[in-house]
């Protein structure tokens, strides 16, 4: 990908598709708000004036706490028209975990949604670079009101002169292995990620319809709902709400998208879901894509079964801001992430960082140009992920003899049994397998001797019960994927800790259980 040495994002994501005629085409549609390509370019030349009679000059950085309606592409491209920075902020955390991100990113002003000003409000008296609070879609009190700023701002403005490598906005790792990091992305970054997974591995068209239940704060929500339907000028899909799998449906049946992004969590609880039926969801549904975590076998097999559709299983990272591994349309082997995609190269390596042996178990290393350009403040868990041009994903996998990688785990979330690595995602899927199993999530934890030996966390179906079970996971486990794999322990719980994008997050049982 070539890029011109003064490069802006907004030039190719919103003013292109005016330019190309598509100013009166939906950009983005959220429950009966349509926001069309022309009123999105007036907006972000309204925001980027706001920001100017905030005096939030060019570099700085503000923070959006929004929840994905229609306001949101206008805040956030409308910032990099300004050459100002948006660090998009999870909408799912405690305020501790807020105090945490706007002390780390020093922002300058803070856009929050209405019904998350509570939440929220208790921390600005402690912290000193934030100026202003504007406040989104709601009754905003003291505060600015985003509306009406935004009414009363020019509806022109110079686009700053950036560079393609210049920081775009900042993107919150998602926390499933300890605390966030603030991970940094330049403009060059999302034309990037649509060029090779949005044309490369989905063939996004203009007349395509996306809908992602991720998040727009989430680096997979990002690509799914902005950087890859904008890309073409292709119309996406907002949800505002919690995803459920009835909520899910209703949003699929009503809007008809032809590309869904979901999340493996989901598939499966939609699966659960008896309504869920071909006729209950979109009849112009041509992909489903799954990401955030790997997808089990059998809800992928389900699925496609069920819907009629394949899921496209891949893996990313905010890190690398989305997909770069992935199965593709017509060459899927469920249960694997897939192959490389265009764009991306990957290597699997040991502890020593020398390339494993055909079929041997490594950490996956994956070079490409939408790597973001470092964590904020944290020097040497930068210099630990990214090493030269490779980006150390801290997942384990195996690679087949025909290209297809095999995910095993997180790389703290590995185990030894009696000498032999052990996968807990491969014991989690024998469990999932399991038609009275929901979700399982595996860690080790030592026995009376000391040993360490695998123990399994266990979602029931509802209205299952629990007698016999053990002993039954016990024999399937050992049946499919090894007679040393099996759980020693199973706990039946009605929830699992996970991030608000959906990752499991085992060491918090690894916490518990010790």
């Amino acid at each position: 990908m070539q890029t011109p040495s003064i490069y802006n994002a907004v030039s190719d994501f919103v003013d292109r598709n005016v330019t190309n005629g598509l100013a009166d085409k939906p950009a983005f549609i959220e429950g009966g708000n349509v926001l069309t390509y022309g009123e999105l370019q007036r907006g972000t030349y309204q925001m980027a004036n706001v920001l100017k009679s905030l005096d939030i000059r060019p570099e700085a950085r503000i923070a959006i706490l929004a929840h994905d309606t229609v306001e949101y592409p206008v805040m956030y491209w409308g910032a990099l028209r300004a050459g100002v920075v948006p660090v998009c902020l999870n909408t799912l955390l405690t305020v501790e975990q807020y105090d945490y991100m706007l002390t780390d990113s020093r922002v300058q002003a803070l856009f929050v949604s209405a019904s998350l000003l509570p939440v929220v409000e208790p921390l600005f008296a402690r912290l000193p670079f934030l100026r202003h609070v504007v406040v989104v879609g709601g009754e905003g009190h003291e505060y600015a009101d985003y509306a009406s700023l935004l009414e009363q701002a020019p509806t022109q403005s110079e686009t700053a002169q950036t560079s393609p490598d210049e920081t775009a906005f900042w993107l919150y790792s998602s926390g499933s292995t300890g605390a966030p990091k603030g991970v940094r992305h330049v403009h060059s970054s999302p034309m990037y990620v649509a060029e090779n997974y949005g044309a490369g591995v989905l063939g996004i068209q203009p007349d395509d319809i996306c809908f992602s239940a991720a998040k727009l704060f989430f680096a997979y929500g990002y690509g799914g709902a902005m950087a890859i339907p904008m890309s073409v000028g292709a119309t996406t899909v907002l949800f505002s709400g919690r995803p459920t799998p009835q909520t899910i449906l209703e949003t699929l049946k009503t809007h008809a998208p032809t590309v869904f992004f979901g999340v493996p969590t989901l598939y499966a609880a939609m699966l659960a879901d008896t309504s869920c039926q071909p006729e209950n969801s979109s009849a112009r549904l041509r992909i489903c894509v799954s990401a955030g975590e790997a997808l089990p076998e059998n809800v992928g097999k389900t699925w496609r079964d069920r819907m009629g559709v394949d899921i496209l299983d891949g893996i990313g990272s905010t890190e690398m801001l989305h997909i770069f591994l992935s199965n593709r349309t017509g060459a899927v082997r469920y249960g694997t992430s897939g192959k490389e995609i265009p764009g991306y190269e990957l290597r699997l390596i040991d502890e020593s960082g020398a390339d494993v042996a055909a079929g041997e178990i490594g950490e996956l290393l994956v070079k490409g140009g939408s790597a973001a350009d470092g964590y904020w403040n944290q020097r040497n868990k930068s210099r630990q992920t990214f090493a030269g041009e490779w980006t150390h994903t801290g997942d384990k996998y195996t690679c087949d003899a025909d290209g297809f990688y095999h995910y095993c785990g997180r790389t703290d979330d590995m185990f030894k049994v009696s000498g032999r690595w052990v996968s807990p995602f491969e014991v989690e899927q024998a469990l999932v397998a399991h038609g009275a199993v929901l979700e399982a999530a595996v860690v080790a934890h030592e026995d009376a001797n000391g040993l360490i030996k695998p123990k399994a966390f266990i979602v029931l179906n509802a209205d299952v019960s629990q007698d016999g079970l053990f002993e039954e996971l016990k024999a399937q486990v050992k049946e499919t994927v090894g007679p040393w794999k099996y759980p020693r322990w199973i706990a039946f719980v009605e929830s699992l800790p996970k991030t608000a994008t959906g990752k499991i997050q085992r060491y918090k049982l690894r916490e518990d259980t010790a």
